[in-house]
């Protein structure tokens, strides 16, 4: 007899769609099959089961200017449960005269009162050779991708292309996982010095300074980068159909180089920006046309776009007032808690995405990438009760006053949606059920990630 049976639904694995019980015995799937039987049960007729979301880049609790993202490691990961994520990656906040290891250690303590699993990217600021140490220490501590930006000069994030060769160089000997922001630092600040007058003024104008070929310069470079050294490269966050055409001709080029993209570079562009509450949706990359969220949706199902992700940044309207500068705004946009549901409505319910390709851009492919699989990722025997039960026929707008993330406004605000989460396991327990967040604070545990070359991602 097993602890608990989730029978009558349909489990949605890379591998195919079928109506089997899935037994749970502590923390662990124990057994898929039929006609299991548990000392307790939930009856899934007419659901469909997913193996638990997995985020792999979201921002809780960071120190953005004199700011600070809205959501912590409890709001933010109460509203990942409601949106069926068991496990989110965050990122560590480097800084000059800091050591990664020491920010591991800072951020662990931030996370404490996570609902759900979580791991971390090793952001690195002022990478120099005699750091490179700090790749080994920081792995030995379970943290295997390391983050760094073209971009945000001004702020002291941004590593230069020496840096990087370098740091890949090293990466790819501890076969590790270099993460790249990929924006041109010259072609931005170039574009910003000859900008017309009044134009800073105007919110649209970040669509210009940071246009398609921004990125696809970067994702260039890097790509070059990545396939000298051999190191596992991975572009966050890609935005454009010109930034897709450079990822695979990296890759053709021999580079380890996979990618991710995010919702609101699939369902929104730059017109966002021309409405009253335009400087709502600053963030980096922009938001850019129609063609290009078409050119993603298609990567996405062709896997030349890894999986999905949602660099969730959230800042409240307040924190988001405008000065009267498209620069002069904290950067990001809420999306944990929205990301399955408009995956499978935009995606799948709409022709674009397969079932089974839907599980592989929310769980599997993260999983393998980040060393978290087959722990996570995957609904097989031993691997952990992470486990989404979904109602594809419910419907519903999206209104930011009833979700979970701790802002007050949705890019997706009024969007109509078709499936909604029913109930989310995390190793076994229920902690979210019928719009209630039943996972207590606290009860998520660290992930120390393991090396992947043995995955073959």
């Amino acid at each position: 007899m097993y602890d608990l049976v989730i029978r009558g639904g349909t489990v949605v694995s890379p591998d195919g769609v079928r109506a089997l019980d899935i037994a749970v015995r502590g923390e662990r799937i124990t057994a898929i099959g039929e006609c299991l039987r548990g000392t307790e049960s939930i009856d899934a007729s007419g659901k469909l089961i997913f193996p638990g979301v997995i985020d792999p880049h979201v921002h809780f609790a960071l120190s953005v200017g004199n700011t600070v993202s809205s959501d912590d490691f409890y709001t933010g990961t109460a509203a990942a449960a409601a949106g069926g994520v068991t496990t989110v990656i965050d990122f560590t906040t480097g800084a000059e005269g800091r050591t990664i290891p020491e920010d591991i250690k800072a951020r662990l303590e931030d996370a404490k009162p996570s609902i759900i699993d979580y791991s971390f990217h090793g952001e690195v600021i002022g990478w120099r050779p005699e750091r490179a140490e700090e790749i080994s220490r920081a792995m030995a501590m379970g943290v295997n991708s390391f983050k760094f930006f073209t971009a945000y000069g001004a702020s002291g994030r941004m590593s230069g292309t020496g840096a990087l060769l370098h740091a890949f160089r090293i990466i790819a000997e501890k076969d590790g996982i270099a993460l790249v922001h990929a924006e041109d630092e010259s072609m931005i600040e170039f574009l910003s010095s000859v900008l017309p007058a009044g134009a800073a003024e105007k919110m649209e104008t970040t669509a210009l300074v940071r246009p398609d070929l921004c990125e696809a310069s970067a994702v260039n470079s890097v790509g070059l980068l990545a396939a000298e050294t051999g190191v596992r490269c991975h572009i966050v966050h890609l935005s454009s159909a010109m930034g897709v055409k450079e990822a695979a001709r990296a890759r053709n080029r021999g580079a380890l180089l996979t990618a991710e993209t995010c919702p609101q570079y699939l369902l929104l562009t730059s017109q966002a920006y021309r409405g009253p509450s335009g400087h709502l949706f600053s963030a980096a990359p922009s938001l850019r046309t129609a063609e290009d969220n078409n050119a993603l949706w298609k990567a996405l199902g062709d896997g030349t776009v890894d999986f999905a992700a949602t660099d969730h940044c959230p800042f409240t309207s307040a924190q988001k007032e405008w000065k009267g500068r498209f620069d002069a705004l904290p950067g990001g946009l809420p999306g944990v808690e929205t990301l399955l549901p408009l995956l499978y409505s935009e995606g799948v319910h709409k022709g674009k995405l397969s079932l089974q390709g839907l599980v592989r851009i929310t769980s599997e492919r993260a999983a393998k990438l980040y060393g978290l699989y087959p722990r996570k990722g995957c609904i097989l025997p031993g691997s952990d009760a992470d486990l989404v039960i979904f109602d594809p026929n419910e419907t519903w707008i999206v209104r930011a006053g009833a979700l979970r993330m701790n802002v007050d406004f949705s890019p997706f605000e009024n969007l109509q949606v078709r499936g909604k989460v029913w109930k989310t396991l995390s190793r076994g327990e229920i902690i979210f059920s019928e719009d209630r967040v039943l996972g207590r604070r606290g009860r998520g545990v660290f992930l120390a990630r393991s090396l992947l070359s043995k995955i073959g991602f």
